[in-house]
Formats: structure tokens, C-alpha cells, sequence
């Protein structure tokens, strides 16, 4: 199979022309198609088009599904990529204006916006669920890719977070990595002082306006903004998010954060030795192992929990899944995603060897390369925990409006942080997501 890539700059668009009605503004082009119709060759190739981001992740895995696919239907595989939130933009635009011109056969959706599209847009999705075993999959990625008794979404990398924490700074301190080895959040404010005191480094750097720790924290719980229905703002009564919040600001009040503001400055804090643990997602592996000279002091243990009753020492954070759209093609398509990321073992132990993805096929994960260890790490076999760890992340709704509530929080956050009571900034959070998702 030929594989072809185009790059495109998301707002210029045929699909932008056709939303806005040829409107005189949206008159810029990209370099070459935008459509990407599926055709049939004369000699019978279905070509099916591909939406995705990342060409080190996410197309560097497309790359590798081209390679492995044997399906009965001769496929020429066209992958088309976008930044993630042009892609989102596009998508949005070309379904809401009910046309398929110009839209691909699949697409890659984050896992908080799932929701969103297939609760606004039902009719644009084409059910996968006579095409995979979901009780192969994690549950918590079955539970936010399905919708109304169909699963939509084929789950792919996990998101699955990990307490990655520096060695070499916790021995100063007095500890070893047993001694924070399933611990509570409440219990990692505690070592972070110990640690800022014996070592002057910080214990976690945090972007205020990134609120994918607190994310991590509510979903070890298996709590999240809302309602079981996915769709009822659930902030005021949520012990989860209550202690979220007090862990947060104890974090700050210890004075055991670096502040950043950025990715890069994310990155730097770890990579120049200036904080003592990343908890985050697994994603994170390569840049923490992109500071070389680290080599050894690094370990990976569950992340913390929360007290709140049933919480475990799992989460998950990020992590994306393929959509098939419901077009012309749509069979060959479901029969690519299948045939590849839906049932192919082999296939997943070359994503975790070759580019380093941890999937959510549960039969994928037990080969060989799943069981290496890792010298970075001290000869840890962290793809195998991470494998572990996946399996016990609590599924929760992620529902259709995880962003904004994201954003009425780390507003209320900075209230909360200058003096304003818990109770009040919790439910003035509560009216405003009653307000705005009505």
C-alpha cells in the first residue's frame, strides 16, 4: 500500500469555503487537495484518508498499521496531518454544516472530546462495534468512545499515569521508592517538604492554566465534572474535587512548586534537575529520558490518590482513539482500524518498541516487548507496570464539556488560592456551568 501525507494549515480550507458559504474572507488555499473523498481505483483499491496529529506518534502509528494491515480489501492509505486544534476546528466545521466534502474517512479524537462529537453530531459516526471485542479494551476507554448503546470510537494509546520520581533526591531526603509507592496526594505534600528541605529542589512544576493534574487526581476516585449522565455539572458536592482543590493549594502554600508557563518550561523544570517528581501521564517517557546524564535516578511508581472512599493508585491522563466516519468507504475503513489497532497483537508490540506507545487492546500488551526493562530506569520494566496500571484506571464520563469546565475551575482556583472559601468557589463554579451548558 502506498502511503501518502499532505500537510495543511487547518484554517484555509475548501471545507471552511463550503461552511461559509464561499463567503469573500475565507478565500485562501492550501497547497494542493483538500478532498479526500474515498475513491476506487480501477483495479479495485479503496483509498481511505486519515485525520490525525503528532507525526512522531500518532502518524508515525498510522505509518506502522499501513505496513501491518492484511485485511481482504486492498487499501491505499492517505494520512493527512493537523494540529490538534485545527483539526478539532475542521472537523467541527465540516459537520455542522452537514456536507462531506472535503472530510477523511478517519479521525483521531482526544478522549475529553469524544463526547462532544458524538452527542452533537449522532448520524456522523459510523458504529464499530460488529468490528471488535470491546471487552478488549480498558473499560475506561470503552466507557467515553461509546454512545447510546453503540461503540463509536476504536480506544487506542493510554493515557495511563505514572508518580515519576527522582531517586537520587528522595535518598537525601531519607526515602527510598517503597516509601512513596502508593501513597496519597495528602502524603506527597508531605515528602515534597521533606524533600524541598533536605534538597532545595521543588517537588512538582505546574502551569496554572493547565488543569490536567487535578484531572488526574478527581479520576483516581473515579469522579469527574459531572453526572454519571455525562452532562450534569457535578462541582459543588464533589468530595473528589473538593480535595483535589486542598491538595492544590497545600501544594502551593508549601512552597514545593516551580511555576511554568509552557511546554518547554514543563519540560526544562525536570530535565535541569529543578523538581523532584513529574506525576503525569506515560506520554512524558521520552522527555524525561532526553536529559541522558539523569540515567539511573529515575523510577516510576503509581500515582498518588486520593482519601476520598474507593479511590485507587491509578489514572489516566490525555490519550486519543480513531473514529470511522460515516461516508462512502466507511466499511473498508472499519475493516483497516480492525484489522490493525482492533486485533493485531504483533502490531501493538512494534507500536511499544518502535515509538513507544502503550495501547489499550488488552491482548496486545502481554508480548515480550512489553516486558523489557529499561536501563534509564534503573532496569525497571516500566511499559509492563504502565500495562499494569491501565487495567485499573476507574472509568468515568468524560462527557461533552470537560475544557470548559476547565476553565470556569482554574478561575475559581485562583479565588480559592487568594483567601475565598472552598464551599463558595465551588458553587459559584456550579452556577456558572449551570449558566453556560445549559
Amino acid at each position: 500500500m502506498k502511503k501518502v501525507f499532505l500537510y495543511l494549515f487547518a484554517l484555509v480550507s475548501v471545507l471552511i469555503l463550503a461552511a461559509c458559504g464561499g463567503d469573500d474572507t475565507s478565500d485562501e488555499s492550501t497547497e494542493g487537495t483538500d478532498d479526500t473523498a474515498t475513491e476506487e481505483t480501477d483495479g479495485g483499491t479503496q483509498e481511505i484518508s486519515v485525520w490525525a496529529w503528532d507525526p512522531n506518534f500518532n502518524i508515525a502509528a498510522l505509518e506502522l498499521a499501513d505496513a501491518a494491515y492484511d485485511g481482504e480489501t486492498e487499501i491505499e492509505l492517505e494520512i493527512i496531518e493537523n494540529a490538534q486544534d485545527d483539526l478539532i476546528q475542521r472537523l467541527n466545521t465540516g459537520l455542522s454544516s452537514g456536507t462531506t466534502q472535503g472530510m477523511p474517512n478517519i479521525v483521531l479524537i482526544e478522549d475529553y472530546r469524544a463526547q462532544s462529537f458524538l452527542q452533537s453530531y449522532p448520524e456522523a459516526f459510523y458504529p464499530l462495534t460488529d468490528y471488535i471485542n470491546t471487552d478488549d479494551f480498558a473499560a475506561y476507554k470503552t466507557e467515553t468512545t461509546s454512545f447510546d448503546g453503540e461503540q463509536y470510537g476504536l480506544p487506542f494509546d493510554s493515557g495511563v499515569a505514572g508518580f515519576y520520581v527522582r531517586t537520587d533526591y528522595l535518598e537525601e531526603a531519607g526515602y527510598t521508592v517503597e516509601d512513596v509507592t502508593n501513597i496519597t496526594w495528602s502524603e506527597y505534600v508531605e515528602i515534597g517538604k521533606e524533600v524541598k528541605e533536605a534538597t532545595g529542589k521543588d517537588m512538582i512544576t505546574l502551569d496554572p492554566n493547565d488543569f490536567g493534574l487535578i484531572r488526574t487526581m478527581i479520576q483516581t476516585a473515579g469522579t469527574w465534572y459531572f453526572e454519571e449522565d455525562g452532562s450534569t455539572p457535578n462541582l459543588a458536592d464533589n468530595a473528589a474535587l473538593a480535595e483535589s482543590f486542598e491538595i492544590y493549594k497545600e501544594m502551593m502554600e508549601a512552597n514545593i512548586v516551580k511555576m511554568n508557563s509552557d511546554w518547554s518550561q514543563f519540560v526544562g523544570a525536570f530535565n535541569s534537575g529543578d523538581v523532584a517528581s513529574v506525576p503525569t501521564g506515560n506520554w512524558i517517557t521520552p522527555s524525561v529520558k532526553a536529559e541522558e546524564s539523569q540515567a539511573g535516578n529515575w523510577a516510576v511508581v503509581p500515582v498518588p490518590r486520593l482519601e476520598v472512599e474507593g479511590s485507587v493508585n491509578a489514572s489516566n491522563l490525555g490519550g486519543s482513539s480513531w473514529y470511522v466516519l460515516n461516508t462512502d468507504g466507511k466499511e473498508a475503513a472499519a475493516e483497516f482500524m480492525a484489522n490493525t489497532f482492533g486485533s493485531n497483537e504483533a502490531f501493538y508490540e512494534e507500536l511499544v518498541t518502535e515509538i513507544g506507545a502503550i495501547g489499550t487492546y488488552i491482548p496486545g500488551l502481554q508480548g515480550e516487548a512489553f516486558k523489557s526493562e529499561d536501563e534509564f530506569f534503573n532496569g525497571q520494566p516500566i511499559i509492563s507496570d504502565f500495562t499494569e496500571w491501565t487495567e485499573e484506571i476507574p472509568a468515568v464520563n468524560y462527557g461533552m464539556h470537560t475544557y470548559a469546565i476547565d476553565d470556569i475551575l482554574i478561575n475559581e482556583m485562583q479565588n480559592y488560592l487568594n483567601g475565598a472559601e472552598l464551599s463558595e468557589v465551588l458553587n459559584n463554579a456550579q452556577s456558572q456551568a449551570e449558566t453556560q451548558l445549559r
